[in-house]
């Protein structure tokens, strides 16, 4: 039988299972009713096996097969480039499962229906996908690859699944090699008709210097120009601060501050001073007043929404605001009167915040400071940068003061602080990693980190207490079940998590930490802590921040390069202005939702693209330390191998299939791979000595293989 007639066929037993006058039958009753002939029983039976498979009937445990009642659930499928996948529903605490032959069709991020597999449930339940309801992407980065009558491109997302076919008149022209971007025409089936598309762009060749990475801002859709209309706009608002902008304003430019950023910064949105009345520390947090510039409504600011945020790649700034603002009338420049946004704050000796003042103000930045500038005046105490920025070494030492201070009292409370180092990429002039290194922070970075949560943590208090329509930043308490899995887990190295009948306090998770630092097992239990809390988001609701233990929270220092704090500062300044009546309330509670919402998609989308393009120069930089051996701590254990992490942050992986001294069996619940015969066992935190196997472009990974003593 064809498969056409075999399908036709299945829709029609499916069909008759539907109506309202059947009754549920075992497959005997069934052949009988239909007329099914003994020697194509098996096609009855195959055909009823896959009405099951697909959840579109069920069957009893007497064997009686009937139409399913399940609810139909909708959801966004995320693919993994093994064939299977998992289907994300809002409101959902876990993914559903998808088997490849489960699939049928949908492809990454597509929204779908699907139906639960009754037979599954707790943590592991499987689906079946019904129907796609919409497509998640119609473009694709792709390397091109061209044949004699035909081209063929091959995604730079392995979760797309399939190589897909370019008429060459269709192909704009491109030859091997060249990086496209192909928007998808058709589909195709699974197993029977691959994709097809057509070439949009061109984006370079795969050797050109910057490829690499354009190819990643492609596939994130991360808008890089502006247009014409907002790039006049700019020009009309980025005049120099007039006395009319002055006007009204709390004139501070006769206090001593410095910005504190990194070597390269550009966007300098924050400004600080610090002095003493009697024994109370006066900190002030000065923000770039961006929303003087950007109005409501208008096509800068739709544009600002829209990207939700700027964008840090290791070798460009995808901004949030075009560089004209960003860079200029918006930040705050050394010597140069600047709006701003104040939080002013009376502290006491104990880190309490005993009044604050926010206000418009006007500011002059006496010095701009870099973080490895401060650390040297700070630690060096004989230094010459001592000498050249003489009368601000004083101010520096009490803002040394002051962050230990407000740290004490953070650590107090229970905040959790993980101090996993970042990675800093070096590049050449060509855009090749030349070297890579830990970034770890210091004592200025570490001013300026603990001033910011001050100003944050102030301005969110004060605004949930007016009231007042806001975005907080929120972070959730961790999911029971995960903190039950880690505190199981950390009884084997004889330490406890006293988690009671009640959501666990960050406290407990901060004392954990407390006891493991420079223990064996730190790096190990720190991740698997770190792993186990949910991600921060911006709501409208203040549900408070568990890592910060803080019952309020919000984003206000950095409205240069972040949406929500753009909005809020909105906020702020028709509060102050006496402007938020009851018309104005109703507005920000109707589109406060859906900034939020977007704000986060869009964080989560940048860091996402981040996270890609250092992977991608990690691959090109050990791809020339193929062969040399590197000392290194296993980071990840799973069935198919181990993880390994080298001091400079690159991970690797060492594939099972490669330790040939035994047969290794994967122990979940402790992290560990298991040598049947030699009992050998390689478990998360575990000193090991790897050599470079070899590096993957297309899939951003790097193979090591175990380096015996």
């Amino acid at each position: 039988m064809d498969q056409k007639k075999y399908e036709n066929r299945k829709k029609k037993l499916y069909g008759f299972m539907c109506d309202e006058l059947y009754v549920p039958m075992k497959i005997k009753e069934l052949a009988v009713m239909l007329g099914v002939k003994k020697d194509h029983r098996p096609q009855l039976e195959q055909m009823l096996k896959e009405l099951l498979e697909e959840g579109k009937i069920e069957v009893s445990k007497r064997g009686k097969y009937a139409k399913a009642e399940k609810k139909k659930i909708t959801g966004t499928f995320f693919a993994h480039p093994r064939g299977f996948g998992f289907v994300s529903v809002e409101g959902e605490p876990q993914d559903i499962f998808i088997p490849e032959d489960r699939t049928h069709g949908a492809m990454h991020l597509d929204t779908v229906e699907i139906s639960i597999d009754p037979r599954t449930g707790g943590r592991r339940r499987e689906g079946s996908v019904l129907c796609i309801m919409e497509r998640g992407m119609t473009q694709v980065v792709c390397t091109f690859e061209q044949n004699k009558t035909f081209g063929f491109a091959v995604p730079d997302n392995p979760k797309f699944g399939s190589d897909i076919f370019i008429p060459l008149e269709h192909s704009m022209g491109a030859v091997s090699g060249h990086k496209v971007v192909v928007e998808i025409t058709d589909y195709g089936k699974r197993s029977v008709r691959k994709p097809e598309g057509r070439i949009v762009e061109i984006i370079g060749h795969i050797s050109d210097p910057g490829v690499d990475i354009l190819s990643i801002v492609r596939a994130y859709d991360l808008p890089v120009e502006f247009n014409e209309k907002i790039l006049r706009q700019v020009q009309n608002v980025a005049k120099p601060v007039s006395e009319a902008d002055m006007a009204g304003r709390m004139d501070l430019r006769d206090w001593q501050m410095v910005t504190i950023d990194g070597e390269d910064a550009k966007d300098l949105d924050d400004a600080v001073s610090l002095t003493m009345d009697g024994e109370n520390y006066i900190l002030g947090v000065h923000i770039a007043d961006v929303t003087n510039y950007v109005q409501e409504h208008s096509a800068l600011d739709a544009e600002a929404l829209k990207r939700g945020t700027s964008v840090y790649l290791v070798d460009r700034v995808i901004p949030m605001l075009p560089h004209a603002l960003s860079n200029g009338i918006c930040s705050l420049n050394e010597g140069q009167d600047r709006l701003a946004l104040s939080c002013i704050m009376t502290i006491n000796p104990k880190g309490e915040i005993v009044d604050h003042t926010i206000a418009e103000t006007v500011i002059c930045v006496d010095r701009r400071m870099s973080y490895t500038n401060v650390k040297l005046i700070l630690e060096d105490k004989g230094s010459r940068l001592r000498e050249s920025y003489g009368e601000l070494v004083p101010m520096f030492e009490r803002m040394e003061v002051l962050a230990g201070i407000l740290q004490e009292k953070r650590r107090k409370r229970g905040a959790v602080d993980f101090d996993f180092p970042e990675t800093k990429v070096i590049l050449d002039e060509k855009g090749k990693p030349v070297d890579i290194l830990p970034y770890d922070r210091n004592v200025a970075t570490r001013i300026i980190e603990d001033f910011m949560l001050a100003a944050n943590e102030t301005v969110a208090a004060d605004y949930y207490w007016r009231e007042l329509p806001f975005v907080y930043r929120t972070h959730e308490h961790p999911d029971s079940e995960k903190i039950a899995k880690l505190s199981a887990f950390i009884n084997n190295f004889g330490y406890h998590l006293h988690t009671g009948t009640e959501e666990i306090h960050p406290k407990e998770l901060q004392k954990l930490l407390q006891k493991l630092e420079g223990t064996d097992e730190e790096p190990l239990i720190s991740r698997l802590t770190l792993r186990s809390m949910k991600q921060a988001k911006y709501t409208p609701e203040n549900t408070g921040h568990f890592g910060l233990a803080a019952d309020c929270y919000c984003h206000f220092t950095s409205p240069i390069r972040r949406y929500p704090d753009l909005q809020i500062h909105r906020i702020i300044k028709e509060s102050l202005r006496g402007r938020m009546n009851r018309k104005r309330m109703e507005h920000y509670q109707h589109i406060l939702p859906e900034v939020a919402k977007h704000s986060s998609e869009m964080e989560r989308r940048a860091d996402e693209a981040e996270r890609e393009t250092v992977k991608l120069k990690k691959v090109q930089y050990m791809e020339r330390h193929i062969g040399e051996v590197f000392p290194g701590v296993i980071s990840g254990v799973t069935e198919w191998g181990f993880y390994v992490e080298l001091e400079n942050t690159v991970e690797g992986l060492v594939r099972v299939t490669a330790l040939t001294d035994d047969y290794y069996q994967y122990f979940e619940n402790t992290y560990e791979l298991v040598g049947e015969a030699t009992g050998r066992r390689f478990k998360l935190g575990q000193k090991v000595r790897i050599k470079v196997e070899g590096c993957d472009r297309m899939l951003r990974t790097i193979d090591f293989v175990l380096e015996e003593e």
